[in-house]
């Protein structure tokens, strides 16, 4: 009965949970509420999402998140290798959407928000990660973003102004803040975002939960099966002892 209850839950899990998350995420990651008349603006993801994606998928795989040989293969049933691929592709524009809610829309910070990302995916493709390192790294990455973007230049590019634009403006001087060409919008946009984000990542912890408890399924019979074999050592010692005696 445990192991029944186990395999409906990873089913709900790989086929309805983790899919409509990273759908929802996929969706919102895009969406911003104009500042003026508080219309919907849908911003496509730009191409470097879908890079700062693929070398983010590069490293749930190393991180082990993401296992392709395990949940994809020839001797699974058609539907499960669908539903796996599917939750592939989902978690891919999920990510895409995630890095595009926290990035500039356009301008030079941008491109430093992008460089940023860059830089820091490439090298850690070199370091070592388990499934709680990778998902604490991700969550200080976005956290970051999310402030840099959403609290710091929202207050920035306030029609209002304040106490970071008055410094700004001091520390800059000669340089015209038109020139970073950062577009205002509404306030519910930074919440949409921290909605998103949050979301994102409480996705990527049920996958690391679905992870470690296959593992833990695979480990236990590995572990009876050993306590068999030491429970049997002493009885085929006593049997060989026997038929030494014998003869």
């Amino acid at each position: 009965m445990p192991a029944t209850n186990r395999s409906r839950n990873r089913a709900l899990l790989d086929f309805v949970v983790l899919p409509f998350i990273f759908l929802t995420v996929a969706l919102l990651g895009g969406l911003r509420i104009g500042a003026e008349n508080g219309t919907f603006i849908f911003i496509a993801p730009p191409v470097v999402t879908l890079l700062l994606a693929t070398l983010l998928m590069l490293l749930l795989i190393r991180g082990g998140l993401l296992r392709l040989h395990d949940w994809v293969s020839s001797d699974f049933p058609p539907l499960t290798n669908v539903a796996h691929i599917w939750m592939f592709i989902t978690m891919f524009f999920a990510s895409a959407q995630a890095f595009n809610s926290v990035l500039p829309e356009r301008g030079l910070l941008h491109w430093l928000f992008s460089f940023f990302f860059l830089w820091t995916l490439w090298n850690n493709q070199f370091s070592s990660f388990d499934a709680r390192r990778l998902l604490r790294s991700l969550t200080v990455l976005f956290g970051t973003a999310f402030v840099l973007k959403h609290m710091l230049l929202a207050s920035l590019y306030s029609p209002e102004g304040g106490w970071l634009k008055r410094v700004a403006g001091t520390l800059l001087q000669g340089i015209a803040l038109g020139t970073l060409d950062v577009p205002t919008f509404a306030a519910v946009t930074g919440y949409i975002a921290f909605f998103t984000l949050a979301l994102y990542v409480a996705g990527l912890t049920l996958l690391a939960f679905a992870v470690n408890g296959e593992t833990t399924v695979i480990s236990e019979p590995m572990a009876h099966n050993h306590q068999q074999l030491s429970a049997a050592e002493p009885l085929a010692v006593r049997e060989a002892i026997l038929d030494d005696s014998r003869d």
